[in-house]
């Protein structure tokens, strides 16, 4: 029988999701012995720079050039860390059962984002998480924070930052405990990234025996939510490098798509939501409608900015 060998990040949450995602495998009674293998990626070596200022796929570039030379079988990602558009000989093989999409706040005392003190220092590696921060609050400064999610909390607990905002679903995947949790932001207000908190299992194109196995574990909800995001992002050239957020559900066998793009100081947001049968066609209503209201002029300007 083919021995599997699997490629990671070797981060804490990256290696709890790789197991996570090996339990389900042998749950849906695969046999086949896995290895584990880690890889090191452009973005877990230059924590000292922050997100918008890396390459697209910054944390996937180097598990991708395994995949193409076949030195690993497959590879698991967090959704929102791959682009839109993969290299022709691979593929998202699998995206197993999303966890929850949305944004949360961590601060000391518990204090909500409404109730921080004007001047308060608020950690986030996002664009888009900062933008939403300005929007609703600011009298705020928005200071980058990168490193494995522990560390994050860490430097929270240390006083370096006043508040911090992380991704619900690492925080459950690694197990931290919900009382860290401050407050769910609204997610009609923070809407996350395209993919975020589901799980993205990516293998080659060609290699049809591994993909028949990995959809063993594949959740179509979660598939075609995620599925309808990232055509949506598509729409948008150089969107990945954008304050832009958004979130599908199924409501009644309807496909729900929520979507945002916003100015780097939170001045300009633009938001729409559109609801239908076809992914591709609820995609393409609501980044048009988004264009309508000037979304491409907030995107460019941002580009300009980010180059500047």
């Amino acid at each position: 029988m083919r021995e599997l060998i699997v490629g990671t990040r070797g981060s804490k949450l990256a290696l709890v999701q790789t197991n996570k995602i090996i339990d389900s495998l042998r749950r849906a009674g695969v046999n086949h012995s896995i290895k584990l293998k880690e890889i090191e990626t452009e973005g877990d070596k230059t924590v000292h720079i922050p997100l918008s200022k890396l390459s697209g796929g910054a944390f996937l570039q180097e598990i991708e050039a395994e995949l193409i030379d076949e030195k690993i079988d497959f590879a698991i990602h967090s959704l929102k860390d791959i682009p839109v558009n993969l290299p022709p000989s691979l593929t998202i093989a699998s995206i197993p059962e999303r966890e929850d999409f949305r944004d949360a706040l961590l601060s000391n005392h518990h204090v909500k984002l409404h109730d921080l003190k004007p001047g308060a220092i608020v950690g986030t590696s996002s664009l888009r998480r900062s933008a939403q921060l300005l929007a609703q609050r600011p009298d705020i400064k928005v200071k980058w924070i990168r490193g494995p999610i522990d560390s994050r909390i860490e430097q929270l607990q240390h006083g370096d930052f006043d508040a911090i905002i992380l991704a619900v679903a690492g925080i459950k995947r690694l197990g931290l405990g919900m009382d860290l949790i401050t407050e769910y932001l609204p997610e009609n207000i923070f809407m996350p990234a395209i993919g975020q908190g589901a799980l993205a299992i990516e293998c080659r194109t060609d290699d049809q025996e591994l993909r028949d196995i990995l959809r063993l574990i594949n959740d179509k909800v979660s598939e075609q939510t995620v599925l309808t995001e990232r055509l949506f992002m598509n729409h948008f050239k150089n969107g990945e490098d954008a304050a832009i957020g958004g979130y599908a559900v199924m409501e009644n066998d309807k496909i729900v798509l929520r979507a945002t793009v916003l100015s780097p100081n939170g001045k300009k947001v633009v938001n729409h939501e559109g609801r239908g049968e076809n992914p591709k066609e609820v995609a393409k209503y609501v980044a048009d409608e988004l264009k309508k209201k000037g979304a491409l002029d907030i995107i460019q300007a941002t580009i300009q900015g980010l180059k500047s």
